[in-house]
């Protein structure tokens, strides 16, 4: 069975760090697959009781008015969702042109609270009055206009947004595709431009990395481990960028562990580097030029198996403090964590 690099001598990595590197490559896992729903999340029947609603309410997409898409969204708050989707806009996008469009001064903040509010409670009657009503009423009327609209000409070198096949010739389109259905060739020319699930891939992001960080906190928890865990941007004295965990204390920082999940190799590269940086912030600890405080890498993600200089220098900056989800049961005992152990392994 090969070692792990956190079971040897450090001078056997120094000797062949490329072994340990295979090493390393071979235990880490892509998360990909699965996504945490989260909060907010709109089952499909849920979103397909909107969409059908909305299209009762305009006959078909035959007249989409403001009013009548307005009453869809009144009767069925999550078909304010379903028309989002149908221009193919982020909230923040959305209101930028209505701002644009109209003189309502609707802030991207805005349109984040009201799409949420209506994510989170999809069926929870929404008020005929008040500032709030009066700024989606502004959104669903830049909605219809552009609905309705459909592809302004914009040159062979540039993109409409809404140059899709429910939306290129304006209502005709929606009308066409609602009445009888998509091209599979234009579903998946359209999921080719816009990545499956990536609006809720951004939205749950953070979620993603916390799976990580709960496992190292279970860990830590089942041996009595003193540590702090930060916010997201914390501040921390000492540090100018704030670790995941600190052990035992922010006070005295003897152990810091930073969790990073990463898909692709430019994002892996990028937290490499930040895990770099926290090793030079230890090794600036001391005049010595020993290690402040030990750095230990938690990783997850197949983007962290792809550029192999960056492991190796990671390995070399951590001294093989390097831990991946399968191998999480042995981060205390094969770091520096051990000597905070309050509990029998």
């Amino acid at each position: 069975m090969p070692q792990h690099p956190f079971e040897v001598p450090f001078e056997a990595i120094e000797k062949d760090p490329d072994s340990f590197v295979k090493t390393v490559f071979s235990s880490l896992v892509s998360e990909f697959l699965m996504l945490p729903k989260g909060d907010g999340f709109v089952e499909y029947p849920v979103f397909e009781a909107g969409y059908e609603r909305l299209k009762q309410s305009t006959s078909s997409f035959r007249q989409i008015t403001a009013k009548r898409v307005l009453d869809a969204v009144l009767q069925q708050p999550i078909a304010l969702v379903v028309l989002r989707c149908m221009l193919g806009f982020s909230p923040p996008e959305w209101a930028d042109i209505t701002s644009q469009r109209t003189e309502s001064k609707i802030t991207r903040g805005d349109a984040r609270t009201l799409d949420r509010k209506v994510r989170m409670q999809p069926k929870a009657p929404l008020k005929r009055e008040g500032v709030t009503f009066d700024k989606m009423k502004a959104l669903i009327e830049v909605a219809c206009q552009l609905l309705n609209e459909g592809v302004p000409d914009a040159g062979p070198d540039r993109l409409p947004r809404l140059d899709k096949a429910d939306t290129k010739e304006g209502a005709r389109s929606i009308r066409t595709l609602a009445g009888l259905g998509v091209p599979y060739a234009m579903l998946l020319y359209e999921r080719f431009l816009g990545r499956p699930f990536a609006g809720h891939r951004d939205s749950v992001s953070e979620l993603v990395g916390e799976n990580l960080e709960s496992a190292i906190e279970d860990v830590l928890a089942k041996a009595g481990i003193s540590y702090r865990k930060t916010k997201r941007a914390e501040r921390i004295r000492g540090f100018d960028q704030a670790p995941d965990f600190i052990v035992p204390s922010e006070s005295n920082p003897k152990v810091v562990i930073e969790a990073k999940i990463a898909e692709d190799d430019g994002t892996a590269r990028d937290k490499v580097t930040r895990i770099l940086h926290l090793c030079e912030l230890s090794e600036k600890g001391l005049p010595t030029g020993e290690q402040g405080f030990e750095v230990i890498a938690c990783i997850a993600g197949r983007g962290f198996g792809v550029r192999r200089e960056d492991m190796k220098r990671l390995l070399l900056r951590t001294k093989g403090k390097v831990f991946t989800l399968k191998t999480l049961g042995r981060l205390v005992e094969c770091t520096s964590l051990r000597l905070y152990r309050t509990r029998p392994a």
